[in-house]
Formats: structure tokens, C-alpha cells, sequence
């Protein structure tokens, strides 16, 4: 889909650079970006990136009261 925004000078700047260092379309640059900004706000992307890396780390990654404990306030803590 084509769509117009408006992006501020540096940021487009900068995303030039990066296309033309990395042999990517400005295109490809901003949907990447986009696609991962989306992912990074996404509650249940985020969910699901959590579990994937703990059952990579298997049993031993399994918190103990006080890892529970810290985790717990530190989601009380942050902004969802």
C-alpha cells in the first residue's frame, strides 16, 4: 500500500543513510522500522517474545521467590 507522511529532516536523513549503507529501498527502511515499532507495542508481541525466550532457556531460567518478587514490581512499576 502506498502511503504519504510527513517525517521530520533528520530522521529522513538519517534513513537514507542507513538505506544507501545497507543496499535497502527507502521503502524497505521505513516498513521495517514501522513493522517493528508496531511489534514492540503490541502487548501480546511482547507476551509472546517473553515466553519464546524463556522456554529457550529451559527449567534453569525459572525464577525463585525472589526473581517472582522483583518481576512482579517491576510490571507494577511500568507503563503497559
Amino acid at each position: 500500500m502506498k502511503t504519504a507522511v510527513s517525517v521530520p529532516n533528520d530522521v529522513f536523513n538519517r534513513a537514507e543513510q542507513l538505506a544507501r549503507a545497507a543496499g535497502r529501498s527507502r521503502s524497505d527502511v521505513y516498513s521495517a522500522a514501522l513493522r517493528e515499532y508496531v511489534a514492540r507495542h503490541d502487548p501480546d508481541e511482547v507476551t509472546e517474545a517473553v515466553n519464546r525466550a524463556m522456554e529457550e532457556l529451559g527449567e534453569e531460567a525459572a525464577p525463585d521467590a525472589f526473581g517472582r518478587e522483583t518481576a512482579r514490581r517491576v510490571l507494577a512499576s511500568s507503563e503497559w
